[in-house]
């Protein structure tokens, strides 16, 4: 394996694939809390990166140890991603139907949603361990580390606009938030169990 050009133009397109699916994600956390800082903007954007880091070493480790165990929980991974994102949309729009449009202070996601949402959208990223297992641990941290800057990266821009789109939509927002991140949790399921 050569760190040449297409190593790292491999890994960011990659990352660019991967994060897709936050991005969404990030769009409707940005529609659901339109009162977001910089500092909130960056943790946020955080989690998604961390989880879409540890989930290609993760499934790397898999391959190089427990490869028969792992592909058997493949199946499950849709299910997984399906029923974490739709309890997630399900819950913002309970609480858009239950909290006035001026009431902010409630609409801001926990730790847990994140931690959630985090899962949910970089569970197909354990996958990638196929994709990389050829590479040596350095190279799989290096990839790794790439594709959890460019999920930083399109997480923000995600959260920016959804958060510019959120302020001017108000009350409308978290239900738009909720029904973008019911569809995500159905695509990822199609795409999973049907392609």
């Amino acid at each position: 394996m050569e760190w040449g050009l297409v190593f790292f133009l491999n890994s960011f397109l990659l990352g660019i694939g991967l994060a897709m699916d936050a991005f969404s994600v990030s769009l409707a956390n940005g529609l659901h809390e339109p009162g977001l800082k910089k500092g909130r903007m960056c943790f946020i954007a955080g989690v998604y990166a961390f989880f879409q880091f540890l989930m290609p070493l993760t499934g790397w480790l898999c391959v190089h140890t427990i490869i028969e165990y792992f592909s058997r929980f493949t199946v499950l991974l849709p299910w997984i991603s399906l029923v974490l994102l739709l309890f997630i949309g399900i819950k913002m729009l309970l609480e858009a139907a239950g909290s006035s449009a001026g009431d902010e202070g409630s609409r801001t996601l926990g730790t847990g949603t994140l931690l959630m949402q985090g899962i949910a959208t970089s569970i197909d990223a354990l996958s990638t361990g196929f994709a990389i297992a050829d590479y040596p641990l350095a190279a799989a941290l290096v990839a790794a580390a790439i594709i959890a800057a460019v999920t930083f990266a399109i997480c923000t821009a995600g959260l920016a606009i959804g958060k510019k789109a959120g302020t001017s939509l108000s009350a409308k927002a978290s239900v738009l938030g909720g029904i973008i991140l019911i569809l995500i949790g159905i695509e990822i399921f199609i795409k999973g169990v049907f392609f």
